[in-house]
């Protein structure tokens, strides 16, 4: 769910546009491209039919076209419809913006005007910004934090009316990072891969064993994998991780592999200082699901003292630094894992 400082998300605005609410001027503005796309395309898609769209959509962009360009299509009447759309994407770039600030103080009834504003924010104490929220609706898509992916993607393929595994669900958002658009596409595989086996049931839940088969990251070799293995201290498991990493160069990054360690253990870290012990305690101290905090860090901590991860967390990071050339070592990626999952587990 993308959060929102302006007072309306994702959601609201779908509802609204679903039930034929739709606001003169929609701007659209944050770090994560994503939820700007989506919302611009579904008030395009609910707005216009098929057939509308020929005369009474108009897509500009901002590096191309002007302020006043947009208010001269925003005040076009529609032709043959009850509504015209006009989507402006890049408008981070867009020249003389400010005059749309006069639009906004009268805008017209039968035009939607989606303005596309990525990578940055409106100065909420603009003019502009004011007259719009004031007409219509301003919306916020900042970026998400790591822990909030996975409720993203239960979400998405829920939608979809599927179901994902937690653990395929860890997998794929260690393996992808918070690059949502990315996110949905590998979803968007799976899904489409599951609907095509003709699985029923049980088969209607994505796994381990798909992403494997469709989009290429092992279910046993796998950064996940060994943070499991570290957590218990299973020296056997976590070693033939890393002789698979350091035999399949293509299949392993060190830099992913020593972020996700350093999560873990800093989560290790904080685990120590919750209030309440117990797994929902922790759970809602590091905002984690019970799986999360059960599958691994209630593990490690019967494994590790507060002291021997303060002193792994700094052996990560000179790993992450030695990786970088800091030392003038010349070693490679694969033994620098080795030497950092040795101190680990000893």
């Amino acid at each position: 769910m993308a959060k929102k400082q302006t007072g309306i998300g994702y959601e609201d605005i779908v509802r609204q546009v679903r039930s034929g609410d739709f606001k003169p001027i929609y701007y659209l503005m944050g770090e994560e491209s994503y939820y700007i796309d989506r919302v611009a395309d579904y008030i395009v898609e609910q707005a216009l039919t098929e057939d509308e769209r020929d005369f009474n959509l108009t897509i500009l962009y901002g590096p191309q076209t002007t302020g006043e360009d947009v208010v001269n299509a925003a005040k076009r009447y529609p032709m043959m419809a009850e509504r015209q759309v006009v989507v402006v994407r890049e408008a981070q770039n867009l020249p003389h913006k400010e005059v749309l600030a006069f639009y906004a103080e009268k805008p017209l009834a039968s035009t939607v005007l989606v303005i596309c504003h990525k990578n940055g924010t409106l100065d909420m104490r603009t003019s502009l910004a004011k007259g719009i929220q004031k007409a219509g609706i301003v919306f916020e898509s900042p970026k998400l934090y790591d822990r909030e992916l996975p409720s993203f993607v239960t979400n998405y393929v829920r939608r979809k009316g599927f179901e994902i595994a937690p653990e395929a669900n860890q997998i794929l958002c260690e393996h992808v990072g918070a690059d949502l658009s990315r996110l949905a596409s590998e979803l968007d595989k799976l899904v489409l891969a599951l609907s095509a086996s003709g699985r029923k049931g049980e088969g209607l839940r994505i796994d381990a064993q798909l992403i494997e088969e469709h989009i290429g990251i092992s279910k046993e070799y796998n950064s996940f994998e060994l943070v499991a293995a570290l957590a218990a201290k299973d020296v056997l498991k976590a070693n033939r991780i890393v002789k698979y990493f350091d035999s399949n160069p293509k299949n392993f990054a060190l830099q992913p592999t020593l972020a996700t360690i350093f999560k873990f253990f800093s989560d290790l870290m904080l685990a120590y200082y919750a209030p309440l012990k117990t797994e929902e305690g922790i759970a809602a101290w590091l905002e984690q699901s019970v799986w999360q905090v059960r599958r691994n860090l209630t593990t490690a901590m019967r494994q590790y003292t507060a002291m021997k991860v303060y002193t792994i967390i700094g052996e990560i990071r000179k790993t992450d630094a030695a990786s970088k050339g800091v030392g003038g070592q010349k070693t490679t990626d694969g033994d620098l894992l080795k030497e950092l999952v040795y101190t680990i587990l000893h």
